[in-house]
């Protein structure tokens, strides 16, 4: 009986995951909440769910219809892009001492919701389903702070130590909960305005993110990767 994968958010990389979930030959499901990516969902030959993958409520019930559609749910992966910055200030939050709590919860908080949404819900659709996978994509900014994006960094710090405290906590009942770390920009239709004189070799490749994504999907119970970090060899790379 072939996989099925639920991928929260699928514009760029959550669509490149879907891609390589039907590749695959694995039922595919992706929520999202414009029209416009639900129909390319549909295009890729996935099941397209209307949801705000933020919300615990919404997100039960999409969960949910993936599995009345294909009987169960294998595994969920968070590839939204959940920070909600205000409309001015700088890319990360800026300098502690010059941001303001309506930057910090935006950076901060709202990343951290979001991940605790999708491991609370992920893991009560997986337990209904016997077992599966929970996949956390996030960046380099999970494994260090930079100067000016304190803010960004925290609310990737927060999500780490969420999925490493499900991980434990799920080992022995079947439910794989796993930190997959881009460190590195990713070449996609969103970064393209500022990486374009960029080495093709500097950034990371959407298609090899989601090839990695599925590796961990199929890893099985003597075998399981909780965190992996991607980084392009045109990159630097800090242990």
């Amino acid at each position: 009986m072939p996989k099925t994968v639920v991928v929260l958010g699928a514009r760029n990389l959550g669509g490149a995951i879907v891609d390589h979930c039907v590749e695959q030959g694995w039922n595919a499901a992706a929520v999202a909440r414009s029209e416009d990516t639900l129909a390319r969902v549909r295009e890729r030959g996935a099941m397209a769910i209307e949801a705000d993958a933020s919300d615990a409520d919404a997100l039960t019930e999409a969960l949910a219809d993936a599995r009345r559609q294909f009987g169960s749910v294998d595994a969920v992966v968070n590839a939204v892009t959940a920070s909600r910055p205000p409309s001015t200030g700088p890319f990360g939050g800026g300098p502690l001492d010059a941001a303001d709590l309506e930057a910090f919860r935006g950076w901060t908080v709202a990343v951290a919701e979001q991940a605790f949404v999708f491991l609370s819900t992920g893991i009560v659709a997986l337990r209904q389903s016997g077992g599966g996978t929970l996949v956390q994509i996030t960046g380099g900014s999970s494994r260090r702070a930079m100067p000016g994006r304190g803010l960004w960094a925290a609310g990737a710090f927060a999500t780490r130590a969420l999925v490493q405290a499900a991980a434990q906590e799920l080992r022995a009942q079947g439910i794989h909960v796993a930190l997959l770390a881009v460190d590195a920009t990713i070449e996609s239709p969103k970064t393209e305005a500022y990486t374009r004189d960029l080495a093709r070799e500097a950034l990371a490749d959407m298609p090899s993110v989601a090839r990695a994504v599925g590796f961990l999907i199929e890893q099985g119970p003597r075998g399981m990767t909780h965190d992996l970090v991607i980084t392009p060899a045109g990159d630097r790379w800090v242990p």
